[in-house]
C-alpha cells in the first residue's frame, strides 16, 4: 500500500483555534505533514467561537460539531461530547466518496468515540497517548483520577497500535497498562524550525516587558501544577539576587494563574513577573526570540513541545531533568538540565545562561541544529504512515467495554474556578446558553451576592462576558479565555 492510498480520520477534542494544550499543535502540524505525503486527512473536533463548522486548510479537511452540551460534570460532558463526536464522524465517513482506512485517536478525551467508530466501520484504531493520568498526578488517589485512568486503559486495550511521543512515554504506557512493547511506537513531536527560526522584530516585546538594559526569561505552557510554574516563581528571588535586572514573562492560561500571581506578590517579585495569558503565534515567536532564556520546569512532561519551539527560535533553554525533556536536552550542549521541583536548582540553571554568554551562544547554535535535524514534521509523518500500515495488517479485533463515569464534586476547586466549571458543564459558552447569577447561585449553594462578586472578577479578567436579555436581566457566558482556562485543568 502506498501513501496516496491512505485515508485517515483523526479525532481530537482540540484543534486550532481551540488551543488547550499541546495536542492542538500536534494534530495540526502532523495533519499538514501527512497531507504533503498525499494522505487524505479528515479531522473531527469540537467547535469553538469564530471557527467554521467545516473548513479546508491546505489539503486537510476539518469538521466541527456542537460541543455546547449541558451535563452534570466535566466527565459527564466528556461522555456526551464523545457521543456527539461519534455521530458527526459517522456522518463524515458516510458522506465520503472513498473509504476511511484508519481511525486515529488523540488521547483519552476521545476514547469512546474512537472505539465506537472502530466497531461501526470495522477499521483499525491507532491511538496517540499524549499523557497519562497516573503520570500527571504521580499516582491515582481518588475516584475521579481512577476513572480517567480506566478510560485510558480502555483506549489502550482497544487500539491496534499505540504511539508515544518519547521513550519515557512509551515505557509509561507499557508499565501503566501492561502493554506489549511491539504495539507501542515512539514518534516524537516536531517543530517547524523555518517558522520559529525566522527572525522577527522583537522591539515591541522588549519595550512591553523590559526597560532598557533589562533581560527577559520566559515560560510558555499551561498554568497547571505539573508544568512547575510555581517552581519558577520560587526561583525568581534567587535569580534577582545575582542578576537584578531580569523580568519573567509567563505565557499561558490555567487554573493556577491566580495562585501564581499571589505567589509573585508574596515573594516580593510581582514587578518582575508578567502574565500574558494566551498570545497569537507571531507574538509567541517574538517572546521566544526576545528572551535570554526560556524555562520549562515541569514536574511531569511526556515530551515538551514548547521547549522544542524555543530551540527552533534559537533561545537557550533550561529544563527539568525529567520525562521527554530529558531526552530532548543534552546538558550544556543543547540546554541546561536542573533538578525536578527544586527552585534553587532552577535558579542556578537560569543563572548559568544569563551569566555565561559563550555557553548561551553555544546552546543556541546546537539546539537549533538539533531541532532541524531530528524533529522535522515530514519525517514524523513518514513514521506515522508506517504505523498506519502496520495497523492495517494486524489481526486484532478487541471488544469494546463501556465505561461508567462518576460525577466529581466541584467543591475541590476554588470558588472562581467552580463558577467557570459549572458554566462549562451547563454549556454556557455563548449568548443562547448564558445563565443568570441566580441560577448559578442555586446550583453552587452560594449566596447571590457572592456569585455576583465572582462574576464581576471573572468579567474583569476576561473569562466571562454578559448581556441583558429581553427582560433586562444580566446573563453570563464563558469567553474564549474562560473556556480555555476551564479546559486546561483537564488536558
Amino acid at each position: 500500500m502506498t501513501a496516496h492510498d491512505l485515508s485517515i480520520l483523526m479525532l481530537s477534542w482540540e484543534f486550532p483555534p481551540r488551543i488547550v494544550g499541546g495536542i492542538s499543535s500536534h494534530v495540526f502540524n502532523l495533519s499538514l505533514a501527512l497531507a504533503r505525503r498525499n494522505v487524505d486527512v479528515h479531522i473531527v473536533t469540537c467547535d469553538f467561537p469564530g471557527a467554521p463548522e467545516y473548513e479546508q486548510i491546505g489539503k486537510i479537511r476539518v469538521h466541527r460539531f456542537n460541543s455546547k452540551i449541558p451535563s452534570p460534570s466535566f466527565l459527564g460532558w466528556i461522555f456526551s461530547m464523545n457521543q456527539t463526536m461519534a455521530e458527526k464522524a459517522i456522518d463524515v465517513i458516510n458522506d465520503l466518496d472513498e473509504d476511511v482506512d484508519v481511525i486515529h485517536a488523540h488521547d483519552w478525551l476521545v476514547a469512546e468515540a474512537a472505539i465506537r467508530l472502530r466497531d461501526e466501520f470495522s477499521k483499525p484504531l491507532v491511538s496517540t497517548i499524549h499523557a497519562t493520568e497516573i503520570g500527571r498526578r504521580n499516582g491515582i488517589r481518588n475516584d475521579y483520577q481512577r476513572t480517567i485512568n480506566e478510560v485510558e486503559r480502555h483506549l489502550v486495550n482497544q487500539s491496534h497500535e499505540l504511539i508515544g511521543c518519547s521513550k519515557y512515554m512509551a515505557e509509561q504506557i507499557s508499565y501503566a497498562f501492561d502493554v506489549q512493547n511491539e504495539r507501542i511506537h515512539v514518534i516524537p513531536n516536531g517543530v517547524d524550525a523555518s517558522k520559529f527560526g525566522l527572525k522577527l522584530d522583537t522591539r515591541q516585546i522588549t519595550q512591553r516587558y523590559a526597560k532598557k538594559g533589562e533581560r527577559i526569561v520566559s515560560f510558555v505552557g499551561r498554568l497547571v501544577f505539573e508544568k512547575g510554574v510555581h517552581v519558577l516563581i520560587g526561583a525568581v528571588p534567587k535569580v534577582l539576587e545575582k542578576v537584578p535586572r531580569v523580568n519573567f514573562v509567563i505565557v499561558g492560561e490555567g487554573g493556577m494563574k491566580d495562585y501564581l500571581t499571589k505567589e509573585a506578590w508574596d515573594f516580593g517579585v510581582a514587578d518582575h513577573v508578567f502574565f500574558t495569558g494566551f498570545v497569537d503565534e507571531k507574538t509567541l515567536i517574538s517572546i521566544y526570540q526576545a528572551s535570554d532564556a526560556a524555562v520549562f520546569p515541569s514536574l511531569y512532561e511526556p515530551f515538551g513541545i514548547t521547549a522544542l519551539e524555543a530551540m527552533a527560535a534559537k533561545t537557550p533553554i533550561v529544563v527539568s531533568d525529567t520525562g521527554g525533556l530529558a531526552e530532548i536536552v543534552e546538558n550544556e550542549k543543547t540546554g541546561i538540565k536542573v533538578y525536578v521541583d527544586n527552585s534553587d536548582s532552577l535558579a542556578w540553571g537560569i543563572l548559568r545562561i544569563l551569566e555565561n554568554s559563550d555557553l548561551s551562544d553555544k546552546i543556541r547554535r546546537n539546539a537549533y541544529k538539533k531541532a532541524l535535524r531530528e524533529y522535522d514534521w515530514d519525517e514524523i509523518a513518514g513514521k506515522t504512515i508506517d504505523v498506519y500500515r502496520r495497523a492495517l495488517t494486524r489481526e486484532r479485533k478487541p471488544t469494546a467495554v463501556p465505561i461508567c463515569l462518576p460525577f466529581p464534586a466541584l467543591e475541590e476547586y476554588p470558588d472562581e474556578m467552580r463558577v467557570l466549571l459549572l458554566m462549562h458543564i451547563l454549556g454556557a459558552v455563548d449568548e443562547t446558553m448564558a445563565k443568570r447569577p441566580a441560577e448559578l447561585a442555586e446550583l453552587l449553594g452560594m449566596s447571590i451576592e457572592r456569585i455576583r462578586s465572582l462574576l464581576q472578577k471573572l468579567s474583569e479578567s476576561g473569562c466571562t462576558a454578559s448581556f441583558k436579555d429581553s427582560l433586562r436581566r444580566l446573563r453570563y457566558f464563558l469567553t474564549k479565555t474562560g473556556m480555555i482556562k476551564v479546559l486546561s485543568v483537564f488536558s
